[in-house]
């Protein structure tokens, strides 16, 4: 049995769909930070069956967290101070996110400008689909 020790002060990162933790820890840019990061792949879970979860031993901005939602609907985010959790978030999907999908469309102006941002909006909350603000490519959640 794996054991990952708890955290006196940081942040958890729980219920990630299995395989998506990289893409978080990029977006975070956690390879970065000067802080101890663990990356658990594939966990038994009663709920998803296998997820992926991310521990941080430090805080991070709170408008890194919110965007999250975007990346994954279903995450949990635990804030943990003196060794206990002292909030439980759930990002909810923002309107509107700018650098944090990637249009994957080879003809959109975000391929050949590369100094625009990718922009995309939120165009149906039922299923978590954005598209892209340029040429209406659609982000797929895999």
């Amino acid at each position: 049995m794996l054991n990952i020790s708890g955290l006196n002060q940081g942040i958890v990162i729980d219920h990630i769909k299995a395989g998506g933790a990289m893409k978080i820890y990029s977006y975070l840019n956690l390879e970065n930070m000067d802080c101890s990061v663990a990356i658990i792949k594939n966990a038994k879970s009663n709920k998803m069956g296998k997820k992926d979860i991310i521990k941080i031993d430090g805080m991070l901005d709170d408008s890194d967290i919110d965007s999250l939602g975007a990346l994954d609907h279903q995450i949990t985010i635990n804030i943990i101070e003196d060794g206990i959790i002292k909030e439980k978030k759930n990002p909810k999907l923002p309107e509107q996110v700018e650098n944090i999908i990637i249009c994957k469309n080879p003809r959109c102006i975000t391929s050949v400008e590369r100094s625009l941002p990718h922009v995309f909006k939120l165009t149906d909350r039922k299923n978590g689909t954005y598209r892209c603000i340029y040429c209406e490519q659609a982000f797929e959640r895999r």
